[in-house]
């Protein structure tokens, strides 16, 4: 007997949570017909909603990158006793309920949240526009691109680096020329999680920027929006979705060997 292979009294609740982790997925997917499928994805909503949520995340990503590559760096290299819990507080909202996040958005950039008493003209608004949309994509995003980014840039040759700066390397040419090209599948898979997470943002969305078609509305509200009213095009949506999330899964699966290594 393979010694590899699992007991039956084992196998049975790994094989049930196998199938409610992807018959669901089957049935959405075989259970759309074609022509329901065409009509959905050719909807104007659906169109405008997945258009909507192309061009926010891409924003959303170049914000998580701008920001979560130094700071990963800095999480890497830092010997301050206090880097785990900076490092907690940083992977928070990546446990907190996406209500709780939309809540936190609008106690710090609503009108009468934190920034709008710092005494903001009165046709300063923040929430329920576009950027809103932004700013809760990248809040439940970036921790995702960070926890990843640092645990690349601690699986580094030290002796590669302190070599370099031997040799008199800046700091820049060691982290541009050395660390980002080491890194970098597990840093494309980093972004492509981070990516996938801005793009299926709901709850924060909704609280924070709500459900306006054209302005705010990405795929996931549109779903939400759809339910009731057209089966079609919500179904059409979610498949939409998974088709997204499964080239993510594979783009991650193909630039993410170092992931699969244990960290040091």
């Amino acid at each position: 007997m393979n010694g590899r292979a699992l007991p039956p009294l084992l196998a049975l609740p790994a094989a049930l949570l196998v199938a409610l982790l992807l018959v669901p997925l089957l049935a959405l997917v075989l259970g759309t017909p074609l022509d329901a499928l065409a009509r959905g994805l050719s909807d104007p909503t659906v169109l405008g909603a997945l258009r909507l949520s192309l061009v926010t995340t891409a924003a959303s990503l170049v914000g998580v990158l701008a920001g979560g590559l130094p700071l990963g760096w800095w999480l890497a290299h830092t010997g301050h006793r206090a880097r785990p819990w900076i490092e907690g507080l940083f992977r928070l909202p990546m446990v907190l309920p996406p209500a709780v996040a939309g809540v936190a958005l609008l106690a710090t950039f609503g009108r009468r949240g934190l920034v709008g008493t710092l005494g903001l003209p009165e046709s300063w608004s923040l929430p329920f526009t576009t950027t809103a949309v932004i700013l809760a994509q990248t809040f439940v995003a970036a921790p995702f691109f960070v926890q990843t980014a640092s645990r690349a840039f601690r699986d580094l040759d030290e002796e590669v680096l302190d070599a370099a700066r031997v040799h008199g390397a800046s700091s820049a040419r060691v982290f541009l020329g050395l660390a980002l090209p080491a890194c970098a599948p597990a840093l494309v898979a980093g972004a492509l999680m981070a990516w996938a997470r801005a793009l299926g943002e709901f709850g924060a969305t909704l609280l924070f920027a709500g459900n306006l078609e054209g302005r705010t509305q990405t795929l996931p509200l549109a779903i939400y929006a759809a339910f009731e009213t057209d089966g079609a095009s919500a179904r059409a949506a979610s498949i939409l979705l998974v088709a997204l999330g499964l080239a993510v899964m594979l783009g991650v699966e193909a630039a993410s060997p170092q992931l699969r290594r244990p960290s040091r």
